[in-house]
């Protein structure tokens, strides 16, 4: 069995993204904040940052929060097939937590999105059957990753930390219970420092 892993961009302060929702169009998925903040390193740096670009997505299947999907809102009302275009990067089975109930959708390049409306831990156990003995991605949004950290769901995190202060967001580790990590790796480069955490413990 695979482990269950996390990568999230945040700013030296610790936001993973900006207010929940704020500003956020089907242009902007970032909303009011300038996306370059958390993730200028993967498209100005990307020879850098090969490694971590690639072990972003190398995993058997894909969990997101709705909110990292798309814009829309309650009942699903229109037609929405994700912010990636008709190939989405994760050439995987992807469960989409959701409160409303939506069908599979198919993209191109072997990505499907299913939804799940039954909690981060069916999500998972989904997941898990769909990757076989591969790795899980946790891809966030930081909500998400909370949620799977409180749980004790995540074997590795990895924060990808730029210098910039957002003063205001979602913040990584919002109310997640204190628990200790140890840092496995560490590496800096122009525009980004790669940590990996593992849990102490398990």
């Amino acid at each position: 069995m695979g482990k269950v892993f996390s990568d999230l961009g945040v700013t030296a302060d610790g936001f993973a993204t900006g207010a929940t929702g704020a500003g956020q169009t089907e242009q902007k998925p970032f909303g009011d904040i300038d996306e370059s903040w958390l993730h200028g390193w993967m498209f100005e740096t990307p020879d850098e940052n090969k490694a971590e670009i690639d072990a972003i997505v190398d995993s058997g299947a894909t969990i997101m929060g709705r909110n990292m999907f798309g814009p829309v809102r309650g009942e699903w009302d229109r037609e929405w097939h994700g912010w990636w275009g008709p190939n989405p990067p994760y050439h995987n089975d992807v469960f989409v937590l959701t409160h409303f109930a939506h069908d599979p959708i198919e993209m191109e390049g072997g990505t499907t999105f299913h939804f799940v409306t039954d909690g981060i831990h069916s999500a998972l156990e989904q997941a898990r059957a769909a990757a076989g003995d591969r790795d899980i991605s946790v891809a966030g949004g930081p909500s998400t990753v909370n949620a799977y950290l409180t749980a004790g769901l995540i074997d590795e995190l990895r924060l990808h930390v730029t210098p910039y202060i957002l003063g205001a967001g979602v913040r990584v580790f919002d109310g997640v219970p204190p628990q200790r990590f140890e840092l496995a790796s560490v590496r800096r480069t122009s525009l980004v420092t790669h940590m990996t955490y593992r849990p102490v413990g398990r």
